[in-house]
């Protein structure tokens, strides 16, 4: 099994002609980002082929309903076609649907990607469906062929804590995964100030030890290729200095160490299989 690294876009505010070359040289396999203008695809489309990076496409549905959920769903899915993305990591539905909601969803959701063809990875994400691990839990056991991005550092947050009496769901995503957001949270926040710090140790050797359980669930169905996204975002996520609006780290450098960190802790966990 092979190892594609992502960039997200979120936080990148220079042009593509510079950005592209930038994440190229950085090691990236591909671009993360949500869907450009219509009038900036075509261009966007040269740009990947010109440095040779894959696409990931993200979409967020909308509406009061789940029906308008839906609609949403699959015009940004018809959308993504265009582009050919690997796959679309998509932010679902909402937190305040009830369980039979949350299962009207899906089982339509999963309807209008067979019919597209392009596979969706439902992120494990605040304010979304997916955003504790109790209600995916069940949501799995009812959908076999419900697929994720996982995002542990949302449940980190939502729970308070590093989830440590939840493994066993962590370890039923892990059979659903498709796609990773190795961003580190912590019990009072979604993203650490750094994740290089000592005092963060502790958060990141514990979604570290959830990636690892992923890969090796990924090996074992036999896949040839995984996706990663080092998704740390800028600020508000990405916390400041009082009074200066100044982040307290640098966005560029905490992506690139963390992808180069997974690359390594991918490669120490393959020569295991």
């Amino acid at each position: 099994m092979k190892l594609l690294l992502f960039r997200h876009l979120w936080g990148v505010d220079e042009a593509w002609d510079t950005a592209f070359p930038k994440i190229k040289e950085s090691g990236y396999d591909g671009i993360e980002t949500v869907l450009p203008r219509a009038e900036d695809r075509a261009r966007f489309q040269d740009s990947l082929r010109k440095w040779e990076l894959k696409y990931i496409a993200q979409i967020f549905t909308e509406g009061s309903s789940v029906q308008e959920h839906i609609d949403s769903f699959k015009r940004r899915l018809e959308e993504t076609q265009a582009l050919n993305p690997r796959l679309v990591n998509c932010h679902g539905g909402r937190d305040s649907f009830s369980e039979s909601q949350a299962e009207e969803f899906f089982a339509q959701a999963l309807k209008v990607e067979a019919s597209i063809g392009i596979p969706v990875a439902h992120e494990t994400h605040r304010g979304r469906i997916l955003y504790n691990p109790w209600i995916t839990s069940k949501l799995l056991r009812a959908f076999k062929d419900l697929k994720l991005c996982c995002d542990f550092s949302h449940w980190v947050c939502v729970c308070e804590r590093l989830l440590e009496d939840q493994e066993d769901i962590i370890q039923r995503c892990s059979q659903h995964c498709l796609h990773i957001h190795a961003r580190v949270g912590y019990e009072e926040g979604p993203q650490v100030s750094d994740p290089r710090a000592p005092e963060y140790h502790c958060q990141l050797e514990a979604h570290e030890r959830w990636w690892r359980m992923i890969w090796d669930a990924q090996h074992e169905r036999g896949l040839a290729e995984t996706t990663l996204t080092p998704e740390f975002g800028p600020p508000p996520y990405l916390q400041t200095l009082p009074h200066t609006d100044v982040p307290v780290a640098n966005l560029w450098d905490i992506c690139n160490w963390q992808a180069e960190r997974q690359r390594a802790n991918f490669r120490n966990s393959s020569r295991a299989w």
